[in-house]
């Protein structure tokens, strides 16, 4: 027998959810057939068998969240040892996500021990593990119902969605159903229910989160928490970049491309970098990372939350080359269709909302990066030259710090380069 593990399909990778099976049991395959896809918080990745042979049982159920890494997830007969499949870029858009996303790291689900073969119900004694859905297991938190009362219906007597949907609440109240999982996820303080903090149970629908909500939660949490940041925030006058945007569109308007105001930003943040290379720096416990190139990641909201495809070298490429990268890696992105190489990782992260007619704001670190800039909206504004009153169309950028890499001083040096690129956009072919 060969057990087929839960593949990484990045290095920081710890689970994912299995969201689909492409085989079943009985069925024969051969090694590089795709047999499963995997789920990350962020894309859609096939799944090749790496080993020949008969499915012999299917250990995890598709839509299964929470599927811990080098955990078994099916078995083939002719095998002698665990092997873990090699994942590929999925060709489709992700799938919907299953109704049991609710619990990412439900401990039953990720790891996927095969049973006992007679199991009478979810339990088999005191201090023993409950098997059952993350399906479940959500309904019965929501409910306050005790999981160790019940009896799973489900394959090896796991509890799954029929056997707590119209189960009466027990002994175990959903404040310690939530307290639990609040110890399950590692949290530093308690997490009160609504219903503690005033808010009446039925006042509201509640939207299970998905891998990349919590996903985003977890990370921008540590970020806040744990990264000692400040902002730095400066006006820019960008009427030039304006005129040079329509002649450099017009040029371009054979090829069918396109520039925008974002893409000139990425362009000049890049440069800037190049030119105050302490500003593209990473911490680490061994040493400061001053990266060779600028890897320029942009925030893209898609549905669900929030992701970042990174502009690779981008101090290297010209502008029409940037614009339809951008493009591309934007609309990819909106449909789950990036490759990890190309959202992981990135030296330096602009988040943009100048376009929803936000005027300033700060954004939150995205780790391991040591910097992030917060663009806002242009805007006609007053302004003053020599002793003379004009008008100019104004832009407010935040550049939120690590200080652990990028002090006051360098973030001001940055900040200074990169007004220069903006306000004379010329200076960037220098």
């Amino acid at each position: 027998m060969t057990d087929i593990l839960m593949p990484a399909l990045s290095p920081t990778m710890e689970e994912g959810t299995l969201a689909k099976w492409l085989v079943k049991k009985g069925d024969t395959v051969a090694a590089g057939d795709v047999i499963a896809e995997i789920e990350t918080d962020k894309a859609t990745m096939e799944v090749e068998a790496v080993d020949e042979g008969v499915v012999e049982e299917i250990l995890v159920e598709a839509g299964t969240e929470g599927v811990k890494v080098n955990a078994p997830i099916a078995r083939l007969s002719g095998g002698t040892e665990a092997k873990a499949p090699e994942p590929k870029a999925a060709e489709k858009a992700a799938p919907e996500p299953a109704p049991s996303k609710a619990e990412a790291k439900s401990e039953p689900a990720a790891k996927a021990e095969p049973a006992p073969a007679k199991v009478a119900s979810a339990k088999s004694g005191a201090g023993e593990r409950i098997f059952a859905s993350p399906l479940a297991r959500r309904i019965a938190e929501q409910k306050g119902l005790d999981l160790s009362t019940l009896t799973g219906s489900g394959p090896h007597g796991r509890i799954i969605e029929r056997d707590v949907k119209d189960a009466k609440p027990g002994a175990k109240p959903a404040a310690t159903a939530a307290a639990a999982s609040t110890e399950r996820r590692g949290e530093t303080r308690p997490v009160q229910s609504l219903q503690q903090m005033g808010i009446p149970e039925g006042s509201y629908d509640l939207i299970p989160l998905d891998g990349m909500r919590k996903t985003v939660a977890r990370r921008m949490t540590d970020s806040f928490r744990d990264v000692p940041h400040f902002p730095l925030t400066i006006d820019l006058e960008i009427d030039r970049l304006l005129e040079a945007r329509g002649r450099i569109n017009k040029m371009l308007e054979k090829d069918g491309v396109k520039v925008s105001v974002n893409d000139i930003i990425l362009k000049a943040c890049a440069v800037a970098l190049k030119r105050v290379p302490e500003a593209n720096a990473s911490y680490s416990p061994e040493g400061v990372a001053l990266h060779h190139h600028a890897d320029i990641a942009m925030a893209v909201a898609v549905e669900g939350g929030l992701i970042t495809p990174i502009i690779r070298k981008c101090e290297t490429k010209g502008l029409a080359q940037i614009a339809a990268e951008t493009k591309d890696l934007a609309e990819r992105a909106r449909t789950r269709k990036l490759k990890p190489e190309e959202f992981q990782g990135g030296t330096f992260s602009v988040s943009n909302l100048g376009m929803f007619g936000i005027k300033s704001f700060g954004s939150i670190i995205n780790e391991p990066q040591g910097a992030i800039l917060s663009v806002g909206a242009g805007t006609k504004q007053p302004v003053v030259r020599g002793d003379q009153l004009a008008i100019a169309t104004v832009m407010s950028v935040t550049m939120t710090c690590d200080h652990r890499v990028v002090d006051g001083a360098t973030g001001a040096r940055w900040l200074e380069a990169f007004k220069a690129l903006i306000e004379e956009p010329l200076a960037m072919m220098v």
